[in-house]
């Protein structure tokens, strides 16, 4: 895939938001900067030497609202070859049944 950093808009940052929940509020260009990085990513997990550090000391907390066992070790290899702590969320098992929102 060839860069598409000049599609940004002039002064903006290629992707300024802290988290993602879904992609329904994103710009297109924001969505091509994820599809670009999910590239680069995909080469690291190619690599014989998986590991890397990148996430070290940080935190990412998979929310998962449907049962699916190998999307939530996907998402906690992921996590852990980069460095981060794991927490994975059963929503099943969350204050979400009583009817809090992700945001809450």
């Amino acid at each position: 895939m060839t860069s598409l950093v000049a599609s940004y808009p002039a002064g903006s940052a290629a992707f300024p938001h802290r988290g993602l929940v879904g992609i329904a509020g994103l710009a297109p260009h924001e969505i091509l900067f994820l599809l670009e990085e999910a590239e680069q990513w995909v080469k690291l997990n190619r690599l014989p030497q998986k590991h890397d550090n990148r996430l070290a000391g940080l935190t990412i907390i998979n929310a998962f609202f449907e049962n699916s066992t190998r999307t939530l070790l996907s998402f906690e290899i992921a996590g852990k070859r980069l460095g981060a702590d794991v927490v994975n969320m059963q929503a099943a098992q969350s204050s979400i049944k009583k009817g809090e929102t992700l945001i809450d």
